[in-house]
């Protein structure tokens, strides 16, 4: 590769983290505009599908290269359950239910964490301590930017548990796609995961919910920023970043989506931001800085 292509692609990927943290913040704020319109699964569904006529004729036409196995299949569907099914589903429906988008995001703003505990026996990641103490200063700095924003309002045995399943199901997604699924083609990969997390959560929505849609313009516009920016660009970015870099580092940027959702929020909605709030934006990227951080 030419000395240019090369030093672009290593602009390219020095700029995915940023990339990611605002697209992936900005599935908060989406999640506010659409769910008054349709219910979490079924809202999830209609993006799911949409996804996945979008990616099967792309990777049908680009004849990309498809997983050799049903072992390899099955890998892949497993991460879509998890990452796009678990994830997804317990975050929109716990904040259906009425927990705030605030506290929902702290919860999942464990997951450096849990991401961190394991990574060290299933890939060798050893942390140093400075490491542990972005970890440490970056949850704190969650902490203290959901503390400036909302109120701890809505918490239930039944939101509390489907937020712990969203934590859950993205850290153990994260661990699985960086243990299995590295050389899968994204393209085909987001065929199958979207398709497998659509077969899982199907029978769920037709046994709670409606499926009563309101196609309203800001719906539609809603969910065509869901499918092409968070189903496709955003999710493709995470998995580049996965196979790229240690899951711990990897795993930290979440900490700085909930201040940039708060940032989003303030210039959308008008929310205020106080100087806790503030406080807690600067701590968790300085958490951040330190996990990522390396040496030349």
């Amino acid at each position: 590769m030419p000395a240019t292509e090369r030093g672009a692609a290593g602009l390219w990927l020095q700029a995915m983290p940023g990339l990611f943290v605002l697209l992936w913040s900005t599935g908060f704020v989406s999640a506010k505009f659409g769910l008054p319109y349709a219910e979490p699964l079924t809202f999830l569904l209609l993006r799911f599908a949409l996804v996945v006529a979008l990616m099967l004729p792309l990777a049908l036409a680009m004849r990309a290269a498809w997983p050799g196995t049903w072992t390899q299949v099955g890998h892949v569907a497993v991460v879509g359950v998890l990452m796009q099914g678990g994830y997804l589903g317990g975050v929109f429906c716990s904040i259906h239910l009425g927990m705030s988008a605030g506290v929902s995001a702290l919860i999942v703003g464990i997951q450096p964490i849990l991401t961190a505990f394991a990574s060290a026996p299933l890939f060798g990641e050893r942390l140093r301590a400075r490491q542990w103490s972005g970890l440490v200063l970056g949850f704190g700095g969650v902490l203290l930017v959901v503390l400036g924003r909302s109120a701890f309002s809505g918490i239930t045995p039944a939101t509390l548990a489907l937020s712990v399943l969203a934590l859950l199901s993205i850290t153990v997604g994260t661990l699985y796609q960086k243990r299995y699924c590295g050389a899968v083609d994204l393209r085909v990969g987001s065929v199958i995961q979207f398709s497998a997390a659509g077969l899982v959560l199907l029978p769920l929505a037709l046994a709670t919910e409606t499926m009563r849609v309101h196609w309203t313009a800001e719906f539609i516009y809603t969910l065509a920023w869901l499918v092409l920016v968070l189903s496709i660009g955003a999710i493709s970015v995470l998995y580049v970043l996965i196979r790229k870099g240690a899951a711990t580092r990897v795993a930290s940027l979440f900490y700085l989506v909930p201040p940039c959702t708060a940032l989003l929020a303030y210039a959308m909605f008008g929310e205020t931001l106080s100087v806790t709030a503030m406080a807690g934006m600067a701590l968790a990227a300085i958490g951040v800085a330190l996990v990522v951080y390396r040496r030349q």
